[in-house]
């Protein structure tokens, strides 16, 4: 059966840049390993995603189309359709007191966080500091080896997926006749938000809930500011 737009597929892939082969993405934590790049705190298994709504690299999330389920192929991507060209606007100089004040000590690779967007030190030079916040990966070709394992079609196995895939992190999810609870607290505006996005990806779904916040997470009226 082949795929198409719409269609829920469990995916296993690795990425690699076109140019050195080395690997930078992958879904297998025996994979990462052998490759060196194995990070204890990422949660390493096949993705359920939902093709057409690029949970994916743009590029990635088009290759999949008419491709068959239990199949294997590689794609390569441009940086247009991969992370993107290098935009020069977002090199920044940044002064060297700035890392100081919150005591760092930049040098150039160093990946950090800046106001809440995260930045590439380039270079290090007269008190100035060229901060790259590009995706690390811009204007890099690269290469997917992608396995599509099966089309997905339980309803609970879909939420699931579309939850990690928002929130990345695994959240339990029940469904039942067409009810689905998602064991999560949320603002009602986020709620809202959330729940078009099932209804629109699993139609079936025609009622969702959350779990609601602990006790503790609830302040007073006296508490508030």
């Amino acid at each position: 059966m082949t795929i198409k737009k719409g269609d829920f597929v469990e995916i296993d892939y690795m990425g690699k840049l076109k140019e050195t082969g080395d690997v930078f993405d992958v879904t297998s934590a025996e994979v990462a390993k052998q490759h060196k790049i194995y990070n204890p705190k990422a949660h390493y298994h096949s993705q359920i995603i939902c093709v057409g709504e690029k949970q994916v690299v743009s590029g990635l999330d088009a290759a999949l189309v008419n491709k068959e389920e239990k199949k294997t192929f590689t794609v390569e991507l441009s940086p247009e359709i991969a992370f993107g060209k290098k935009d020069p606007k977002l090199m920044q100089l940044v002064p060297l007191q700035t890392f100081h004040k919150q005591q760092i000590n930049p040098f150039p690779g160093l990946q950090l966080n800046l106001n809440g967007t995260l930045g590439t030190v380039r270079s290090v030079s007269g008190g100035r500091v060229v901060v790259d916040f590009n995706h690390p990966l811009a204007g890099r070709n690269v290469l997917y080896e992608v396995t599509v394992k099966r089309l997905v079609t339980n309803d609970a196995e879909k939420l699931h997926g579309m939850m990690h895939t928002l929130f990345q992190r695994d959240i339990s999810c029940t469904v039942q006749e067409h009810k689905a609870h998602i064991d999560l607290p949320l603002q009602n505006e986020m709620q809202k938000h959330v729940i078009d996005h099932i209804k629109r990806l699993i139609p079936a779904l025609q009622e969702v809930t959350f779990s609601q916040p602990k006790q503790a997470d609830v302040k007073s009226p006296s508490q508030k500011q």
